[in-house]
């Protein structure tokens, strides 16, 4: 299980990294490019992906696997 971080990458591009890696897994022009390859890596890997705003804060996670907090209903 890993974990992926798609997240801006201070040059107006977008970057994806492997938690804990100490280089992008992919570097894009676009958000939504991140977050495509990010959800992939994540989806093979039965980890979870987490999308960064510009600000930095996680206004969305995805788990695929064993998520600790399952949505209700």
């Amino acid at each position: 299980m890993s974990n992926y971080h798609s997240t801006p990458d201070g040059n107006g591009s977008w970057q994806v990294t492997k938690e804990g890696a100490k280089r992008a897994s992919g570097s894009f022009d676009m958000q939504k490019e991140a977050m495509v390859y990010g959800k992939e890596l994540a989806k093979q890997t039965k980890g979870e992906h987490f999308i960064h705003g510009r600000d930095g804060r996680i206004p969305e996670r995805d788990s695929y696997d064993n998520d600790p907090f399952p949505p209700r209903g």
